[in-house]
């Protein structure tokens, strides 16, 4: 398994965090998630032999939110 932190702008409220949990949650190899909404920092820990870095921002990406190197 590995943890990963990611920066994410433009999550400001608890529908926010939760869009954000819900859509890395739903990758096969996600084990937890967790959403800061105060730093914009996304803790996740994963499988990297079931999901790729880049499939994690793509989910957060999909949501309306910007990851940010």
């Amino acid at each position: 398994m590995k943890e990963i932190t990611l920066n994410v702008k433009g999550m400001s409220c608890g529908h926010c965090k939760a869009s954000v949990e819900d859509s890395l949650n739903a990758l096969d190899g996600v084990s937890n998630v967790k959403v800061d909404l105060d730093s914009g920092k996304v803790n996740v820990t994963y499988d990297e032999a079931k999901v790729k870095q880049v499939k994690l921002q793509e989910a957060i990406e999909d949501q309306g939110y910007d990851v940010v190197a």
